[in-house]
Order: structure tokens, then C-alpha cells, then sequence
């Protein structure tokens, strides 16, 4: 069985609607702006990203977020005619926002916050008399509080009704992520336990109403790769959705490891998808759906709009890269309001996920006017880059507080091609020594790479970073400005 992701790289947390034809999904997006990704499909098995939902500085602000702060999961319903989306922003002490767009392409609202509903993974649901229902994972004054649901204005944010309590699993921790659904005479429950890590699972439960009491299901769980072997594990943070047809389909997350015990994910939570088959009453999990995955190759940053897929950590891309005659500028910038947390860091940086086992990235730039280059980034303090300065690039490791120069070479003034590669590690599995890839660093001229430094790629992998993203490779300037020419990824899978 081929377990190919339908959205690659750093997607977590997805949840997804069906309006007519077309399904709609959204992403945690943590501290990178714009935030919440936002993708289409006809099929569940092909996705393009569209846009974001929190797009503009006025729905967004996580200058404050540490690393993995932020934006948490997101729920995106239909209803009543409108789109609706919920997520929480860990960064600026309001707890929930909530926005609707009736086209989900174009602007969304302002946001309504949520004060008063204390937690994460928010759920929107609508009783039969149409009471909007948060269910969330709560937090207390002691920390986590359970799954809870309070009745909410959605006009005002204010909160209707006090916590209830809800349906805590089948005893994995961390029960979270929950998601409600009217189907028949029954109200489903569907939630996420076990921690986001190896023991990750997707559990349901039933009853008479969205406050249950709940029954559990007879086949909990639904899913989860604990203790199987797969080369996809972390499976869970579900939503369901139904097809035209009436049949159903599930979307969930997990990573794709590689390397020796522990085992290594560089690329974040992924988002697959399966068939979904109802039996006695209950969901059953089918077989998983398998886009065909090719190499890709694409030329990027040679127009004049950002691509969407381009973010950057903290900051809206706009603040601090515009569009100049002959490429982009990218601009340094003062020492950040979260410059306190180890994770931030007090440069410009703007680029695109990872999402292929094996990729090059390439950037033609002039750093004429400054001091920066191009970057595979997991963190702030966990990144590899190429940096040019006064006529030298230097490949340098940047692993927690140690900063290493793994080599470096004279270049001329002018355009310089800079190269990051992620290609197979070649250690034997029985060896400590075999990581998830190695990372290779390098100049371009006359279409030949010269390698300046390689890093095993553990060290820009979450097993080593922590926290709950994944890799991204873009540009950055820590001095002055930078003119970045064009930008090249390609990627393909090797298993």
C-alpha cells in the first residue's frame, strides 16, 4: 500500500468542508504569517493552495509567538450559506478567532475573538435550533482541562453558557482536537488522544445529542500507526467528510520517518486522507487514498505577486520583502519582540515548506548591499545556511547556542547561484550514524555544483528541534538588504 500524503509537507491538523463539488481545507499554520493555509480539491486525491484565511495583519498578529506558538488547529464548517473558521492564536491573549467569507476566495472577515473559551482545537457545531457549539480542548488554571463545549454569540465572541464537560477518550493523553457531527438520530463525537507523537490516535464516540451522554465505538480507534510497522506514523487530528455520493472519506496527519531508532521526520505533519465505510452504525477505517506523487520543479519568485505558499516566521512577508526592478529585496530588521525566546531569531526570513524526501533548493541573490543567503530552516536555532558576505559564502551549521562554519569560497560581486540539497543518508540501518538525510550546501557556477559543508539532517528534524513544524527553505538577510533574483525547488520521494 502506498501511503502518499494528498497535501505534503509541513499541513498539520487538517479539517476540511464539502460545499457542492468542492472540498475546502485549512491547516495549522503556528507562527508563520499569513496564517491558517487554505486549499481546494475536486477529488480529495489533487489539492491546490488557494490563499489563507487570516491573510491581513488585522486578523493575524503572532509577532510574540515562540516557536510553535501561534495558530493551533482550525475547524472550517459550511453553514447557513457562509464559511466559517476557527482556530486559536496562542500569541496574542485572545484566545479564539473566528472569521466567515461567503467565497471562501476572497477576503474574510474581521475576526470575532473568543475570550472567555480557554484552549485549543476549537470545534464549530450547530444544535437544532441553531446555538453555536465550541467544543475544544480546555485549559485551566492547573493546565488541561479536558474536552469541554460552551454555547457562543458568534456576533460578539461572548460565551452563552459555562464549560461543560464532554467525552474524554478511551484513556490516551492529551485528548484534544475534537469534531462533531450530526449523522441520522445520532450526534457523532470524533476527537484525537494519545499526544501528537507515537502515540497518536483517532477515537469516536456516539449519543442522543452534542452533549452527549457518549458511547463509546466498538472498534476504537478508528486509527493510529502506534506500535505498527509503517513508514508513516503520528497518525491522527482527524475530520470526516461526506462526498456527493453519500459515501465517506477521513483526513488526518502523520509523519513520514526515516533513519535509525528513534527515527526522524523533517517535514512536519503531513495531511492523507482514506475511504471511510459505515458499518452497525459506526465508521470504519478503508483503504488510504494514494495521489500519484512525481517529481516536481518549480520556478518561483520571477513574477510580480509572492507565491502563495510563501510565508514567513512572526512577520507578514510584505514587511520585509517588496517587489524591486530585477527580483526582490529583502530587508533586515531590528531585533523582534520575541527575540527572548531561544526559537525566534533577529533576522528576515521568507520561504517555502519542505515537502518531498529528497529536494534541492536554489536562489540566484546579490548580497551586495548586506550580509544573508538562502536557508533550510526547521527553527531559529536549528537551520542550515549558505551566507554571503563581502565576496564569501560560507556554509554554516546553526544547532541550538553552536554556530559552525562548515566551509566556505571566494565569489565574485554580482548574482551568486546558492544551493541546498536533501538527498538519501547512506549509513547502514543497524548504525547510530544513519539519519533522516544529509543536508548539503553549496555555490553553482556554470551549472556545476561545488558543495562548502554538509550537516546530517537530525539536526534540523523536529526529533532534535522540538515543537510542532516542519522544515522550510527560503531566503533570509540579517544585515542590510538583499537581492533575491529567483528561487528554484524541486523534490521527489525516494520510498
Amino acid at each position: 500500500m502506498t501511503l502518499t500524503p494528498v497535501v505534503p509537507g509541513f499541513h498539520p491538523d487538517p479539517s476540511i468542508c464539502r460545499v457542492g463539488d468542492t472540498y475546502w481545507m485549512v491547516h495549522s499554520s503556528f507562527e508563520y504569517t499569513p496564517g491558517v493555509p487554505l486549499f481546494r480539491s475536486t477529488d480529495l486525491l489533487s489539492w491546490e493552495q488557494v490563499g489563507h484565511v487570516l491573510a491581513r495583519p488585522p486578523q493575524l498578529d503572532v509577532s510574540a509567538a515562540p516557536g510553535s506558538g501561534g495558530i493551533t488547529a482550525c475547524t472550517i464548517r459550511h453553514h447557513d450559506g457562509r464559511f466559517w473558521m476557527i482556530t486559536t492564536n496562542l500569541a496574542d491573549g485572545g484566545w479564539q478567532t473566528l472569521v466567515t467569507a461567503d467565497d471562501p476566495l476572497g477576503e474574510w472577515s474581521e475576526p470575532v475573538r473568543l475570550p472567555e473559551v480557554r484552549g485549543i482545537d476549537p470545534d464549530l457545531a450547530w444544535d437544532d435550533d441553531g446555538t453555536l457549539l465550541v467544543s475544544y480542548a480546555g485549559f485551566g488554571a492547573g493546565g488541561p482541562a479536558g474536552l469541554v463545549q460552551q454555547a457562543v454569540d458568534p456576533v460578539t465572541g461572548a460565551a452563552l453558557t459555562e464549560r461543560q464537560h464532554l467525552w474524554q477518550g478511551t484513556g490516551g493523553r492529551f485528548p484534544e482536537g475534537p469534531h462533531l457531527y450530526r449523522v441520522g438520530e445520532w450526534w457523532y463525537l470524533l476527537i484525537a488522544e494519545g499526544g501528537t507523537e507515537r502515540g497518536h490516535a483517532v477515537t469516536i464516540a456516539r449519543g442522543p445529542s452534542p452533549s452527549g451522554p457518549w458511547e463509546a465505538g466498538p472498534g476504537n480507534p478508528l486509527l493510529t500507526h502506534r506500535g505498527v510497522e509503517s513508514p508513516v506514523q503520528n497518525t491522527g487530528h482527524a475530520d470526516l467528510v461526506q462526498r456527493p455520493d453519500g459515501s465517506w472519506a477521513i483526513v488526518f496527519h502523520g509523519v513520514r520517518i526515516r533513519g535509525t531508532s528513534p527515527q526522524f521526520h523533517v517535514l512536519g505533519r503531513e495531511t492523507f486522507a482514506a475511504e471511510v465505510e459505515w458499518v452497525d452504525g459506526w465508521p470504519r477505517l478503508g483503504a488510504w487514498l494514494a495521489p500519484a506523487a512525481g517529481p516536481v520543479s518549480i520556478e518561483e519568485l520571477t513574477g510580480d505577486e509572492l507565491p502563495v505558499s510563501w510565508v514567513s516566521p512572526r512577520r507578514f512577508p510584505a514587511d520585509v520583502l517588496t517587489r524591486t526592478d530585477g527580483g526582490w529585496r529583502l530587508e533586515a530588521v531590528d531585533a523582534h519582540p520575541a527575540s527572548d525566546d531561544p526559537t525566534s531569531e533577529d533576522r528576515a526570513f521568507v520561504g517555502r515548506r519542505q515537502e518531498h524526501l529528497t529536494c534541492s533548493v536554489r536562489a540566484v541573490v546579490d548580497a551586495s548591499g548586506g550580509v544573508g543567503g538562502l536557508s533550510m530552516r526547521m527553527d531559529g536555532r536549528h537551520h542550515l545556511d549558505l551566507e554571503l558576505s563581502g565576496g564569501t559564502v560560507r556554509a554554516v551549521a546553526q544547532v541550538g547556542e553552536l554556530r559552525s562554519v562548515l566551509g566556505s569560497a571566494d565569489v565574485p560581486a554580482g548574482d551568486v547561484t546558492l544551493e541546498i540539497r536533501a538527498v538519501p543518508d547512506e549509513g547502514h540501518f543497524s548504525s547510530t550514524a544513519l539519519g533522516p538525510d544529509q543536508l548539503l550546501a553549496g555555490v553553482v557556477v556554470d551549472g556545476e555544483f561545488t558543495e562548502l559543508g554538509r550537516l546530517d539532517g537530525r539536526y534540523v528534524s523536529t526529533e532534535v528541534a522540538g515543537g510542532m513544524t516542519g522544515r522550510l527553505a527560503g531566503v533570509w538577510c540579517s544585515s542590510g538588504s538583499l537581492i533575491v533574483r529567483s528561487s528554484t525547488y524541486s523534490g521527489k520521494d525516494t520510498s
